[in-house]
């Protein structure tokens, strides 16, 4: 049951708010705790154990008094407990609370009972009007022994998103209940929730957020809700449109929440007859429609939020009339049109969105004539554009602007320099070019966050003190050296600039050494010489990117000591030498590109030690050698790019252990993806890379977290491709060409069904193409060309809608979309086929023949001697004097040879 961190410190502020609170107001008396309630007390405490040293059970000594225990409250006059306040406690708590005959105030909020149920004798406690038992950990059914509490004015059990209720009819006997709060409680079976909580006559705050409910009953014309000044039904799933009940509301509501419910159609005219209304949210829902021009009759209106629908046409001329207007947000909706001058009537304005919509025009200095409270300014992504004088003095004064794509330029607007309380300036994509003016880097130095990237920015950063956290100056025309960093500089991105220089005179210089940089990002300039080592300087990098520089020599053992890294970019340079070593101590990388460089060697076997890895780049290097079977224990690996290299050997049949690229992703992120994001304040840095999925070399960037590659293209790597191949479930992109493997295509390629590109060309590969191909419905690059493939080219849309040159170099292929013609090639085919069967049926007669020849012929002359004696002697006799007349003849020719030689002295 783990809570993020802002959760513990609100846990811990109000832990320490609510103890402070006891003990500062803890009145002195002369009267006694009752003895039969403190024996009560302590029976309770023995079930209960701290969580936190601000609980206040370490207080509860049977030495002294209990009213002066810490979250114990007696009345003054008889003694008797009347209030107990326990927070950040574990435990169960005990029946012993019932002897608690007076006690009225109970508060068991923000405290892990670990999903205990809630003991249904609190129902018995009738004195009881205040009962909080929020944020604790309780689970299972909510007692309905509660309903008899008929006295209570409080009751909030919210939090505990593992209660739930079947019906809340029981709550009809909650006559007097006032304030209801059931957030994050199961709703859903309880389709009539809103005519039972109507009949709650004095219920003036109602909280249903996030409980399952899927209908807000449009049919219903008419509720009870007399005396209701807040609801919140936030985080539903109502899929329908605003109801007009809401109308009987206008006398009492002042609070309404409706954000997140899938609702649909227009605003109704029902809410805008809630006069009173002052706080409205109806965000990220899908309403549509003109944006209505009654919406000025919400006089009291202070919060408007209507962000994330799809509202459209202009905003009316009737915003004017929200004198009271402190907080409005129109943004990420379709609204059109210009902006009317009447919004510079809103004098209370604080903060104002209308980013992410279809707005044109001007914006001049009417519009902005008494917004002298205005601090938030979001303007960012609409078509609207700065048409001020040049020495325009706002009314306010800013603490964050957003005017991303909005045109400023072409100079830079002068009145940001009246902007003495600014700490977020975003300005990316807005027109602005020339130099930077002189004044702007002295007055940037107290901005927290700075983002003037991709304008057309010019002139040196001066040798200034840079300060502020994050200072975004990515893609414009800045040139010259770096200038020093103060210690509150954790971002900083120069990429894609002029930025020139030894990058070691950056890294070492005296004035840098002390600094907690996170994210350094200088590629695509002009910076040369080798790495220094000087990195044990730059030990709080996270994100590290210096690729497309002019950079040379080794990477130094020091970059060792940059154990926080996640990120690693070095691609696109002239460095060289081995796999550097000292990566092995950087165990947190989750990416690591230094393609494009020249190195050589070969992949190390300790690859398997870096865990998080997802991305590893290594393409146009000098590497050789076989791919480590270890490799494959990079089970979270999800881009595997070694293009370009000298590898040689066969590809690792283990290939299917990495599980990122077998099985789905879960719903939720993977935690690895920090390696690929820096998330700060307003935006995030992502991290950025160069692929060749289809052929042509990409960019990725926010949707490099959804790529699955494989790219051993241009080696030398043999073998046949392993089956195991075909169990990359989750692959995109495979490219195995320009090698020298042989064998088949996997037959059960086609289970690959995210496969969007596969590119076998140029090796020895042979068989016929699987069918199974034909499955990919998402394949929309093939190249099979300069293969020995043979046999017809299955049949699918996909397959068909192919260049013929992607099958081209295969003699024996033939079908669609190639000009060979499969059936002419199989009817030759079957002739040479038929030919062949005819000779073979002859072959077979003339040996069955021979054979039945052979055997007559034997046992006619066989059975002949061995059946008749006086044949047998005669064959036999006959064979003797063969035998006598050869050895004779024999005899006698060789002796007359020898003789013959003798004489001729030749022996």
């Amino acid at each position: 049951m783990g809570a993020p961190f802002t959760t513990h410190l609100l846990f811990l502020f109000c832990l320490f708010t609510t103890t402070f609170s006891l003990n500062f107001f803890k009145v002195e008396s002369n009267v006694s705790c009752h003895a039969k309630e403190k024996q009560a007390l302590l029976t309770l405490k023995q079930g209960l154990t701290d969580l936190s040293e601000l609980s206040p059970l370490s207080s509860w000594s049977d030495q002294q008094d209990c009213c002066t225990w810490d979250g114990v409250r007696c009345d003054n006059k008889t003694g008797r407990v009347i209030e107990l306040i326990l927070n950040g406690i574990a435990g169960e708590i005990s029946p012993s609370l019932l002897e608690l005959k007076f006690l009225n105030h109970l508060d068991f909020s923000i405290n892990d009972f670990n999903c205990s149920r809630i003991p249904s004798f609190l129902g018995s406690m009738g004195n009881l009007r205040h009962l909080d038992l929020s944020n604790a950990a309780f689970c299972g059914l909510i007692p309905q022994q509660l309903g008899n509490l008929s006295g209570l004015h409080y009751l909030d059990l919210g939090g505990n998103s593992y209660l739930y209720l079947d019906n809340l009819r029981w709550m009809s006997g909650l006559s007097s209940i006032q304030y209801l709060n059931l957030n994050s409680v199961n709703l859903h079976k309880e389709v009539d929730w809103l005519q039972i909580l109507s009949k709650l006559s004095s219920l003036s705050e109602l909280y249903l957020s996030s409980c399952g409910l899927d209908s807000l009953n449009p049919s219903l014309r008419f509720v009870n809700f007399t005396s209701l000044r807040v609801l919140d039904l936030s985080q539903n799933h109502f899929y329908h449109e605003i109801p007009n009940w809401f109308s009987n509301l206008s006398t009492s509501l002042l609070k309404l929440y409706l954000s997140e419910n899938s609702l649909i159609g227009n605003i109704p005219p029902s809410i805008f007859n809630l006069q009173r209304l002052d706080y409205l949210e109806v965000q990220l829902n899908s309403l549509s429609g003109k944006f209505p021009e009654s919406l000025g009759q919400l006089k009291h209106l202070s919060y408007l939020n209507l962000e994330g629908n799809s509202l459209s046409g202009p905003i009316p001329l009737s915003l004017g009339n929200l004198s009271e207007m402190q907080n409005l947000n129109l943004a990420r909706n379709k609204l059109n049109g210009t902006i009317p001058k009447t919004l510079g009537l809103l004098s209370n304005l604080v903060s104002l969105s209308i980013s992410f919509n279809l707005l044109t025009g001007s914006l001049d200095e009417v519009h902005f004539a008494k917004l002298w409270k205005l601090k938030i300014l979001d303007m960012s992504h609409t078509l609207l554009f700065f048409n001020v004088n040049s020495n325009w003095v706002p009314p306010f004064q800013l603490e964050q602007v957003d005017m991303s794509s909005c045109k400023i330029g072409p100079k830079f607007p002068p009145w940001l320099q009246t902007q003495r309380s600014l700490q977020f300036l975003v300005m990316p994509m807005s027109g602005i070019s020339g130099n930077a003016p002189s004044w702007f880097w002295n007055w940037s130095s107290n901005i927290n966050t700075i983002d003037l990237s991709k304008n057309q920015i010019k002139g040196d950063v001066p040798n200034i003190l840079l300060n502020s956290v994050v200072l975004n100056l990515r893609s414009n025309y800045f040139k010259g050296r770096l200038p020093r960093l103060s210690t509150n500089v954790k971002v900083l991105n120069i990429a894609n600039n002029s930025f020139s220089g030894p990058i070691s005179t950056f890294l070492c210089k005296k004035l840098n050494r002390k600094n907690d940089l996170e994210v350094l990002d200088a590629s695509n300039n002009h910076f040369w010489g080798e790495l220094s080592n000087c990195w044990r300087y730059w030990q709080s990098l996270i994100h590290l990117n210096l690729g497309s520089n002019s950079l040379s020599g080794k990477i130094p053992y020091s970059m060792g000591s940059l154990v926080e890294l996640k990120s690693l970019r070095l691609q696109n340079n002239s460095i060289s030498g081995d796999f550097p070593l000292s990566l092995k101590k950087c165990l947190d990388l989750g990416l690591i590109d230094i393609g494009d460089n020249h190195l050589s060697g070969t992949i190390p076997l300790w690859i398997k030690e870096m865990t998080h890895l997802i991305i590893l780049r290594l393409r146009s290097n000098g590497f050789k050698g076989n791919i480590p079977l270890k490799i494959c224990q990079l089970s979270s690996l999800r881009v595997l790019d070694l293009a370009n290299n000298s590898l040689s050997g066969p590809i690792p049949n283990c290939l299917k252990n990495i599980s990122a690229m077998v099985v789905p992703e879960p719903n939720t992120q993977d935690a690895y993806f920090d390696s690929l994001e820096y998330n700060f304040g307003y935006s995030s840095y992502i991290a950025n890379l160069m692929l060749v999925p289809k052929g042509n070399e990409l960019e990725y960037e926010e949707n490099l977290k959804f790529v699955r590659i494989i790219d051993l293209s241009s080696n030398n790597l043999s073998g046949s491709i392993p089956i195991e191949i075909s169990f990359l479930f989750e692959l995109h992109f495979l490219n195995l060409s320009r090698n020298h493997l042989m064998g088949s295509i996997p037959k059960n390629i086609g289970g690959m069904k995210e496969l969007e590109s596969i590119d076998l060309s140029r090796n020895h590969i042979s068989g016929e193409i699987p069918p199974s191909l034909s499955n990919l419905t998402f394949l929309s690059y093939l190249d099979f060309s300069y293969n020995n493939l043979s046999g017809r080219i299955p049949s699918s849309t996909q397959l068909q809608s192919f260049d013929a040159l992607n099958y081209i170099g295969n003699p024996q292929l033939c079908g669609e979309p190639l000009p060979k013609n499969c059936t002419i090639y199989e009817e030759a085919h079957n002739r040479t086929s038929m030919g062949k069967t005819e000779d073979n049926s002859q072959n077979s007669s003339f040996f069955m023949g021979m054979g039945v020849g052979f055997a007559v012929g034997f046992w006619t002359v066989c059975g002949g001697l061995f059946f008749n004696k006086t044949w047998r002697h005669a064959y036999f006799k006959f064979l003797n004097d063969i035998k006598d007349w050869f050895y004779v003849t024999t005899i006698l020719k060789v002796n007359w040879i020898l003789e013959k030689l003798r004489s001729s002295h030749l022996i």
